[in-house]
């Protein structure tokens, strides 16, 4: 056995993007405790950037130490309970999986699907909380990995706030590479991933939760059904103060690489950032029609970040992105389910948003095609 060097790839799949070199050097340095006053301080100053990048002034808002799927399961672990009726908005994968969610846990799902490739639609879930007047929570999510769809999350919380219900929403893809307003959205909770946009490494998953959230939390009937997750203890760690309680040993050269790309996120500025990943979203897409290569999800709720684009006739999907790594040391992602051999998922997110990326991306593809 040898120390394991990995190859040098352009990460343009789904996630992860690419670190870019000053999170890797930050996540290199020297390691101390988890509650030691100084790395005690450096979580203060992540909570801080992440109230920024969400754009709320949520007091529950900070990274749980594993990717985002346990942001997902925090999510629903702490709101739902046993028999509360959760409409889960399903035109994906990831909607998928709230509905898992909620089912093991004992809630009742009401699903509401829609094509892949398709936002959610709002009258539909309109229509659905009338017919749920019981509802307690409406969950969906924003910018759908599998099929690169972005649904207007303001109109969703708009429309289950009026009907009384929380909502649960699925950032992990869109934060920091699109518009999005926690607090103006009026969004209750919210999870996110940091191998994404925010061109961290994966392992860590930002959340932020209101004070709706918080007060149903607080009134439960019955005990969190994951002791990791449980925020009431977790917040004991990454509450207020200098002096916390031990819940867990945090990964503390990974936050090291969190901290540093929200420090990156603030010099750049969070809107320049949405609009550096529009702009390189539209160059690819422009490189893509020369080649005669068309895109799965409508320009009105296409995602800039996540680039789903249909295969052409008789190509083979495996064929092409293994050619794309072994020749370019490219990597582009497969379809999901239903989509699988369908079409290719092309990322633009975070360091590897960049104009270089996309022309030797597009050089590539032409050679290979």
């Amino acid at each position: 056995m040898k120390s394991f060097i990995p190859p040098t790839r352009t990460l343009m799949g789904p996630g992860p993007s690419d670190v870019h070199p000053r999170i890797l050097s930050a996540m290199a340095r020297q390691t101390i405790g988890h509650l030691d006053p100084a790395f005690i301080g450096m979580m203060d100053e992540v909570k801080e950037m992440l109230k920024y990048a969400f754009i709320t002034e949520n007091e529950l808002t900070f990274p749980i130490s594993a990717p985002g799927s346990a942001g997902m399961e925090a999510c629903f672990a702490n709101l739902v309970e046993p028999g509360d009726k959760v409409i889960v908005c399903i035109n994906g994968v990831f909607g998928s999986r709230m509905k898992e969610n909620v089912t093991r846990i004992g809630g009742q799902a009401i699903i509401i699907e829609d094509d892949w490739g398709m936002p959610v639609n709002p009258e539909k879930l309109e229509q659905c909380l009338i017919d749920n007047p019981d509802a307690k929570i409406v969950a969906f999510v924003h910018a759908e990995t599998s099929t690169g769809a972005l649904s207007d999350a303001k109109l969703l919380c708009e429309l289950a706030n009026k009907h009384g219900c929380l909502t649960i929403v699925d950032a992990v893809t869109s934060l920091a590479g699109s518009e999005l307003r926690v607090d103006d959205w009026g969004i209750d909770a919210i999870y996110s991933g940091s191998q994404k946009c925010l061109s961290a490494m994966p392992g860590l998953s930002p959340v932020s939760f209101g004070d709706k959230a918080i007060h149903k939390l607080s009134n439960r009937k019955t005990a969190v059904t994951s002791w990791f997750l449980d925020l009431n203890l977790v917040m004991g760690y990454w509450g207020k103060g200098s002096k916390r309680a031990y819940h867990h040993t945090a990964p503390v050269n990974t936050l090291y690489g969190l901290h540093e790309s929200l420090v990156m996120l603030t010099e750049e500025g969070l809107e320049n950032s949405w609009s550096r990943h529009q702009k390189n979203h539209q160059l690819l897409r422009d490189g893509l029609q020369t080649l005669g290569i068309s895109y799965l999800v409508d320009e009105s709720s296409r995602l800039p970040q996540l680039n789903s684009v249909i295969i052409p006739e008789g190509l083979s999907d495996e064929e092409v992105r293994n050619s794309l790594l072994a020749n370019y040391n490219i990597d582009i992602g497969a379809g999901l389910g239903i989509l699988g051999g369908k079409i290719w998922r092309i990322g633009l997110m975070g360091y590897t948003s960049r104009k270089e990326n996309i022309e030797r991306l597009l050089s590539a593809m032409k050679e290979t095609l």
